[in-house]
């Protein structure tokens, strides 16, 4: 198989408005999931990079950034969206090479969701109030909202410019400097996107980039002048940055794993639940963490679910990430590849039954493919059910009970979301609000607005993004008391 990789490009470290090297030139390789070829080389930085951009992060914060007018800012903020859509061809393509993913899906999703980020957070940047109130003719209290300060951004490889601009937007419009920390896995977007900001007018300083590997995100999670960490990725490596920040009591904001329930009631538009559920399922090789992986049907319409969903999958075409007609393309990178190809071995010990998939993907000499795949059989103890596994592979289980299914919907240590079928809008408000998660579609999936909540609980999470939420992270409070 041959995938296009003429916009690939190496990637330098961006510190005080320009591109530079590691100080002792160490590179590591970026390689294409798909046909493993190398990229092209990625600057690894460490203790060093991250001490330069975090002090070019605190001059830039005392500087023109700072001091700059609200309308001002708003509209370099508007012009990163539009040059994100200006580069709209070459980021798509650089997205699917580094991730693997379909390029007709960089296209019509991350790509203008990337720049729909800024300008969603240019509009309401303006239109932020804060509180005052009069207590009798004593005093008036109000109060004054200020960036935090330097934020860092650490992020994952699943979405990696969609997932960027989530933070950075917020982050900039609350009048933040911020240094990003790219995965080591999808760097290029990001390379880019320094540039970008640089072009819409951002002053030098106040967006720096540092790739690398755990160590570099260790180093800015744990410095001493990084007032905040948002961080998106998998639970473990939230509970390390969280102690790294510790000592400094860093504010956080974590979006991590999900082992998300999609329960279907036998009330359900069956061709809209189908439709649906095999993009919540595979969509983005299932490597999103709001996918449905753990689906639980009501007993009388499984039979029925099984066969017409069981049939709509084995339609999906693996391959070729920039064949307009692949559905699911390669895994990130090998060691993804690996884990997730150890789940399905896993199953098999577990006594799953295979309905489709169960197997890396045929007819490839080179990539990271795995064929969507349906599990039944399986109890709720069982490790595919109970654990992230990120991949095209969901489980199926009947239930009898609407007691029965949210004991099993909840019986996690996950609570990002979670999506319910039913044509009963009784059931649907009594169950939605029993579902220990932060985000409860009620048939739909991905339905998102940009002011409302979005973040997970118990082990998915702490706090919430968007509108309000996003600004109460990214700014500070201050209260003032006016006596009368």
């Amino acid at each position: 198989m041959q995938t296009t990789k003429t916009r690939a490009v190496d990637c330098a470290h961006y510190i005080n408005g320009a591109y530079v090297q590691s100080e002792n030139g160490k590179t590591f390789e970026n390689v294409n999931p798909a046909t493993e070829e190398v990229l092209g080389a990625v600057a690894e930085g460490g203790k060093g990079e991250v001490d330069q951009a975090v002090s070019a992060a605190r001059k830039a914060l005392k500087g023109e950034w700072g001091n700059m007018p609200l309308k001002k800012r708003s509209n370099i903020i508007r012009k990163i969206g539009d040059l994100i859509l200006e580069r709209k061809e070459e980021l798509a393509e650089l997205e699917s090479l580094d991730t693997g993913k379909p390029l007709w899906l960089s296209n019509n999703v991350d790509i203008d969701r990337a720049a729909n980020n800024f300008y969603f957070f240019a509009d309401y940047m303006t239109s932020v109030g804060t509180e005052a109130y009069q207590q009798d003719d004593i005093a008036i209290h109000y109060a004054v909202r200020r960036p935090v300060g330097v934020v860092g951004l650490i992020n994952p490889w699943n979405l990696p410019l969609f997932l960027m601009t989530w933070k950075l937007a917020p982050a900039l419009a609350a009048g933040n400097t911020a240094v990003m920390k790219p995965s080591e896995v999808t760097p290029m977007t990001a390379t880019v996107l320094a540039q970008i900001c640089k072009d819409a007018g951002v002053p030098d300083g106040v967006v720096n980039m540092v790739h690398g590997f755990g160590e570099t995100g260790a180093a800015l999670s744990s410095h001493d002048d990084v007032d905040a960490i948002a961080f998106t990725g998998e639970t473990v490596t939230g509970t390390a940055i969280m102690k790294a920040a510790a000592p400094t009591l860093k504010k956080l904001s974590f979006e991590l794993g999900g082992k998300n329930p999609n329960v279907i009631f036998a009330d359900a538009d069956l061709d809209d639940v189908i439709e649906t559920t095999i993009k919540s399922s595979f969509i983005n090789q299932g490597e999103v963490c709001l996918c449905g992986s753990r689906i639980y049907v009501e007993r009388s319409a499984y039979d029925e679910f099984l066969e017409r969903f069981t049939a709509k999958t084995k339609e999906l075409k693996v391959g070729d990430p920039f064949d307009p007609d692949t559905n699911v393309g390669a895994l990130v990178s090998e060691e993804h590849y690996n884990k997730v190809v150890s789940y399905l071995d896993i199953s098999k010990e577990e006594g799953g039954t295979f309905l489709t998939g169960g197997k890396p993907a045929e007819g490839f000499d080179k990539g990271f493919f795995v064929e969507p795949t349906i599990i039944t059989g399986l109890g709720s103890e069982a490790r595919c059910v109970r654990e992230e596994i990120f991949g095209p592979v969901v489980t199926v289980v009947p239930f009898d009970t609407e007691e029965e299914v949210l004991e099993q919907v909840n019986d996690t240590h996950y609570g990002l979301s979670a999506s319910l079928w039913t044509s009963d809008i009784k059931r649907a408000t009594r169950f939605s609000g029993q579902i220990e998660a932060g985000m409860v579609w009620v048939n739909t999936w991905f339905l998102r607005d940009l002011r409302t909540p979005f973040g997970g609980m118990k082990r998915s999470g702490i706090g919430r993004e968007g509108g309000a939420h996003s600004f109460d992270f990214y700014s500070e409070l201050t209260n003032i008391t006016l006596k009368m």
